[in-house]
């Protein structure tokens, strides 16, 4: 279908004859059609936060986060297209407000954060639900094991940032969550001391390059 304005179609405008109307028609709509314009994002690290929560012998879920992450994406408006996803966790930066707790958690037992000092999580491509709705489908590395991991991601709100010096900003929630044991970390998962599940919760805002 023609791309119309006020009732004007230049298809119908032209009428070329012969072979020629189709591909006429075609250089008109493809000349009013929007272009893709894809553009770099970057995670703002004031306004992020990449959290779990993993039950605990049953009874509650421990929440946690990690407070040093970065990353990046490109992403086109027009289109929706999201593409070349990198997330980089650095795993010492775990916490849980309980300070023996996170010391056993950077250990051999669960991240071993001395001989893996980051888990990361790329993505070449998602597969868009609707016009803010994401089904994302990447790699995450972590102890050295890399896995498919699938996260649904909404877009929130993009547009000019009302405050500081951060011109263009995306905002996205993220949620996901993986077995630990497929990853080698199985401490507490026969006896049912630690739960296997991670759930992720990912909240973020995003700078325009």
């Amino acid at each position: 279908m023609s791309r119309t304005v006020s009732g004007f179609s230049p298809c119908r405008a032209l009428r070329p004859a012969g072979r020629w109307a189709a591909l006429v028609c075609a250089l008109c709509i493809a000349a009013t059609a929007p272009r893709a314009e894809p553009r770099d994002y970057e995670l703002d690290p004031e306004h992020l936060a990449i959290g779990f929560l993993v039950e605990h012998i049953g009874y509650s879920k421990v929440l946690g986060q990690f407070h040093e992450v970065s990353g990046s994406y490109r992403f086109d408006e027009q289109t929706g297209e999201l593409s070349e996803v990198s997330i980089i966790v650095e795993t010492a930066s775990v916490s849980t407000n309980h300070a023996r707790r996170d010391r056993h958690l950077r250990s051999a037992d669960f991240l071993n954060a001395r001989r893996f000092a980051t888990m990361t999580f790329t993505a070449a491509t998602a597969r868009r639900l609707d016009d803010t709705n994401y089904e994302v489908t990447g790699d995450l590395q972590l102890l050295g094991v890399t896995r498919p991991v699938t996260l649904t991601a909404v877009w929130n709100k993009s547009g000019r940032y009302p405050i500081g010096l951060r011109p263009y900003v995306m905002g996205v929630s993220a949620r996901g969550s993986f077995r630990r044991s497929d990853f080698g970390m199985s401490y507490g998962v026969a006896d049912g001391l630690v739960g296997d599940t991670v759930e992720l919760i990912i909240e973020f805002e995003a700078r325009r390059r």
